[in-house]
């Protein structure tokens, strides 16, 4: 399971030309599932989602979560994130999880990061989104857990 954590002052999600989501300070989440993941790798990232601290303390320093500046995350669903481009110059997607059990489990992601009181928006799942944002700093870190 990936999910790439990118910093924004804001971010939303486009559908059919309407917006269907968006946040301001936080974290756009885009969530990749692999096959084999599970409900524990989601509970970890979730937490780790959570705890990260990559918002700027008073001195200029990395020392903030999501949690400690009251802010939002925007989780979308990515499944390009489990692409292999490692042959050719055309991406597989061998790895990604059938679109069902990766619904199922994104879902149980983004209940895990609610559980946390922090103020989840989604895009929707297999739709074809058109996702802005404005990173801020620029600040991306990619989670994972196999």
């Amino acid at each position: 399971m990936k999910v790439l954590i990118q910093r924004v002052l804001t971010a939303n999600v486009m559908v059919d030309g309407n917006e269907v989501a968006s946040i301001n300070k936080g974290y756009l989440a885009l969530v990749g599932i692999e096959k084999g993941d599970n409900k524990s790798m989601a509970e970890y990232l979730a937490k780790k989602t959570a705890n990260l601290r990559i918002f700027e303390d008073d001195n200029g320093k990395m020392n903030l979560s999501v949690l400690d500046v009251k802010g939002q995350i925007l989780a979308v669903s990515q499944f390009t994130l489990a692409g292999n481009t490692s042959c050719g110059n055309r991406p597989g997607f061998d790895t990604a999880e059938k679109p069902e059990i990766a619904k199922s489990l994104y879902e149980y992601f983004v209940d895990c990061l609610k559980s946390y009181a922090i103020d989840v928006k989604c895009g929707i799942f297999q739709a074809d989104m058109k996702v802005g944002l404005i990173n801020d700093g620029p600040v991306t870190f990619m989670l994972e857990r196999r």
